[in-house]
Parts: structure tokens; sequence; C-alpha cells
């Protein structure tokens, strides 16, 4: 395979473990833990992995060893900068506590687990991915695993192999799984141990124990770039009003960080819609009214970012979503079988409220076909799919005639789309996540050393540099609440939102008014990888604003 100069000089980068894992470990044992919500409910549903103390990782008097452990690691879920990291970091941790470890990669996800779908991971192999963006080393893949049948063939092709140990990289849904699978092994003495690792670009599996989920890092700052990008040409062309869609479908991180970055005139955090209660019109009058400012000062041009899930946070369309959610998970059968359109529209208006019926039929028909599209695997709209950065160009240019007629705006309104999404998810990760992501495997590869299971690596401390970093484990129970999905109340981790009274957000609120008004662009450029650690190494805004 031909190779470009950067990826020879980054299969050079050597990541920075946190003191603590570099040399002699000695892994401590801390008070018990409860689950952040929920707590009698989620305790009897894992009876055997409720409760465990949060594992502390510190340099120890003598090397931690283990007997021979092969491993198995999963990839699942959307791709992150960094998964290879992980996989490396686990490889690295599992040879320093006992050089006869071996680890496997699961071939395409969960599923590999299931249908006995695997590789070795040698030395040679690891070396080709060191630092690598993507996870085509093994595989990702979507597949939920919830079903003890799963779990049975899992174990079945576990023992086969001789496994010990699972490793789960994925996001909040898939670390539930990862609990669910721990709990179930734990139960029948399976002598399996699983542990999880925090992996998601939109940046919302993240509590008082894990600071920022890898791959957050180097996503946010390839579209930072992008933005920037589009910034300067809007300054130069000065006739373009770019509305920008951004990952994150539950959680407007990746906006909020990119805004903080790029300095745009307008972005929508949809934590706000939901608090405000915000309708399309209000928020559309409010874009519009951003624009004729401008306009009035001879700036006919703009930026303007919406993230992924801002539709499900209109107090109207959540309504109306959670409505058809549950009519598909439902009636599922019903609605496969009708062909054409207006049956399809027919059907949900039956079955759905007045209020439900009114927003949808209020909806451009694209939009509403939008939103009967195939459910991702958790029962969800895919909103990834509803082009809501076209709807509001059409929402706001028909506001703006109305001014027009009304006299009330002079300006030119052109409007050009974007979308940024798959740009980011498998960019080379940046030697914030390049670290970061060793770590956590390291850490994890440490977990399955202790002999313990449902938890997840946690490396914190993350705005000091890597030798200060803090490692241990988290039992994942203690991230969990009680949630509906396809539904019916499900135990799952705990989602984090922007928090709109977090430092974070409240930069952006202290700042809005005057990047509306005025032309305060901010360029970061492309990810550096070589020079000074105040430009390579840096946290993003958010994490430094909520350490500061």
């Amino acid at each position: 395979m031909t190779k470009s100069s950067l990826q020879v000089a980054r299969a050079e980068y050597k990541p920075k473990l946190p003191a603590a894992l570099i040399g002699n470990i000695l892994v401590k044992e801390g008070a018990p833990t409860q689950s952040c919500a929920h707590q009698e409910e989620i305790s009897k549903m894992f009876p055997h992995t409720y409760g465990f103390p949060v594992l502390h990782i510190e340099s120890g008097s003598k090397p931690l060893k283990s007997s021979a452990i092969n491993v198995g690691v999963i990839l699942s879920g959307g791709q992150a900068p960094g998964g290879h990291n992980v996989i490396a970091g686990i490889f690295d941790g599992l040879k320093a506590m006992n050089s006869d470890s071996r680890l496997y990669g699961f071939l395409g996800g969960p599923s590999g687990l299931v249908n006995g779908e695997y590789i070795e991971l040698t030395a040679q192999l690891i070396e080709e991915y060191r630092n690598t963006g993507g996870f085509d080393i093994i595989g990702s893949g979507r597949t939920k695993l919830e079903e003890q049948s799963q779990f049975d063939k899992g174990l079945e092709n576990c023992r086969k192999i001789g496994i010990n140990a699972i490793v789960v990289i994925g996001g909040d849904d898939s670390n539930t799984n990862a609990c669910v699978l721990a709990e179930y092994y734990k139960s029948i003495n399976a002598a399996v141990q699983v542990i999880g690792c925090p992996k998601t670009i939109d940046g919302d599996l993240k509590n008082e124990m894990i600071e920022t989920s890898f791959g957050f890092d180097t996503a946010c700052k390839v579209y930072s770039e992008l933005i920037g990008n589009i910034e300067r040409d809007a300054l130069s062309a000065k006739k373009y009003w770019h509305f920008i869609k951004l990952m994150g479908r539950s959680a407007s991180h990746i906006t909020l960080e990119c805004v903080l970055q790029t300095h745009p005139n307008y972005a929508i955090i949809s934590e706000e819609v939901h608090e405000k209660r915000l309708t399309m019109n209000q928020i559309v009058e409010d874009i519009a009214r951003v624009i004729k400012t401008r306009s009035d000062n001879n700036e006919n041009f703009g930026v303007c970012l919406i993230p992924e899930g801002l539709i499900e946070f209109v107090p109207e369309i959540k309504i109306l979503i959670s409505e058809i959610n549950d009519l598909l998970a439902h009636k599922a059968a019903l609605f496969n079988v009708l062909e054409t359109d207006d049956e399809k529209f027919q059907f949900v208006n039956s079955h759905i409220s007045a209020d439900s019926t009114k927003a949808f039929n209020s909806l451009p028909k694209e939009i509403q076909l939008q939103l009967l599209m195939d459910r991702d695997p958790h029962g969800n709209v895919q909103v990834s799919r509803i082009q809501t950065e076209e709807l509001l160009i059409e929402m706001v240019e028909e506001k703006l005639k109305e001014w027009k007629a009304e006299g009330r705006y002079k300006g030119n309104f052109t409007a050009l789309p974007n979308f940024f999404g798959y740009e980011g998810r498998c960019a080379a990760p940046s030697n914030f996540d390049a670290n970061y992501t060793y770590a956590l495997g390291y850490v994890a590869a440490v977990i399955i050393g202790a002999g313990k299971t449902g938890y997840m690596s946690s490396v914190r401390n993350l705005t000091a540099p890597a030798k200060e970093w803090i490692a241990c484990g988290v039992p994942i129970t203690m991230m969990m609440n009680i949630e509906k999905r396809h539904g019916h109340l499900k135990p799952v981790i705990q989602k984090a939102l922007v928090k709109l009274d977090g430092k974070p957000f409240k930069e952006f609120a202290k700042n809005r008014a005057e990047w509306s008004m005025k032309t305060s662009y901010v360029f970061p450029g492309p990810i550096q990888y070589f020079g000074p650690n105040e430009v390579c190494d840096a946290a993003t805004k958010t994490l430094q604003l909520e350490r500061s």
C-alpha cells in the first residue's frame, strides 16, 4: 500500500501516557457506587455488577503481572478518530503484563462476536495502524447485543477461541450493551470479562468520570477547519449565506465547540431550543432578523451552524417524532405494506394526535418522507438523513420574501447548504486523541489484568499534560438511568446534553450578539501534528472552559 509522507511520519509518533501507566502499576478500589438515577430499578436489573467501586490506577512498587489472557475487541457503532490507537493500547498493555497474552478482533462490529468472525491482531498488523484514523483494521457495525441467544452464541465463540475478556469500543448505546453483556456473563459464571471504552464524536458520552469521548477533539478540529474555510470564502465573495449542518443527533456539543473555534454569525443549540420551547417559526424569524440586520449594514453574507438533531428538539416536531416512532415500532407490519406516499401520510395522520397531524402537514413533502424512513437499530429516526439545513433555508427565504413585500427588507439572500459529517469521523487523530485513545486502551488492559468486569476505561484531568492525566476504571452501572426506547422503558447510559448553565454555552451566549452583527470569524486551519505543544496538543475549547 502506498503511504503519504504524513502517514509515514505519523507511524513514528509515540503516544504519551499518564505517569501512572509507566512502569510499576497499582490498582486500588474506592468506595461502592450507585447509578446516576433510578438506583432501585438499576440495582435490580444488574444485581451482579451494580455498586462496584471506582478503580484508581496509580504508580506502584512492583509491575502489574497477569497470567496469559486472550482478549477480543469490538469496534461498535460509527467511526471515530483514534479507534486504532485504543486497540494498540490494549495490545501493548496486555503484552506488558504477560508477553504470551493475545488479542483478537471481531470483524464487522458486534455481529462478529455472534457469528464467530475474527482475526488475531498481531504486532505486525497493529504496527500498520498506529496513529491512523478509521476503524478499518477490523471494521465496525451497529448490531445491538440485547438478546440472550446472542450472548450465548458469543460465549460459545469466545470459548472456541479461548477468549477471557471482551473490550467494546463504542458510544452510550454500545457501552450499555457491554454492561448488559457483563451482567449476563457474571450471572452465569461464564468467566468472560467485559470492558467498555468511551467513543463518539458527538461528545454526548461524558460525565463526572468521563471528561470527553474520544474522537470529539479531532472531528471538531476537522469541521472547524472547513467552517473557517467557508467563512473566508463568505468574507471574500460577500454574497452567500452558508447553512452548515453538523453531526450531533442527541446533543449539540459539536456545534457549540465549532462555534467557539470559528465565531460564525449564527448558531442554533438544540438544548436551548428545547429549554425555551422555541417553535420552528420563532427560529426562522430570529435567523431572518440577523440576516436583515447584516444586510442593512451592506453585509449580505454570513454563516449559520445547525446541529443535525435540531428537528427533534423543536417542541411540536419532537412530539410528532415520538408519536411516529411509537407508531412504527408497534404497527410496522401494517405500515410496511403501504405503497404510495399518500397512503403512508393518511396512515400516519389517522394514528397520531391532532397537534402532531397539524405539525406533520405543515412540513414539506420531502421532510415528511424523511421522517418516515427506516429507523436505526435503536428505534430512532435517522436525523442525519433529514435535510434540516435545506428546510431552514426554504423557510427563511419565505420569511424574507414576506418582509421584502412589506418593505422591511431590501437585501439579497442567496443561501448554500452544507452537511459536515463523515468528513470528520475517520480523520487521522489529533495528538490529543492519539494520546487519549492509546491511554484508554492501556487502561482497559490494566482493568482486565486486575480481573474486573462491567467497567469503562477512564482517563481524566485532560487539559493537563498527558503525564499528569488520571487513569481509572468506572463501573458502567454508575452512568445508567431508565429511558424509553422502542416504546419500552430500558436501562441505558445517560446521554450528556449541552448544559445551558455551563461555561462553554455561557461563553457563546456572552458573545453571540456581537458575532452576529460583526464579522468576527476565526480561521483555525488544519490539524497540526508537529510543532509547539500549545498548538499541537491542545484540548477542545469545551474542555478548557469546563476545566477552567
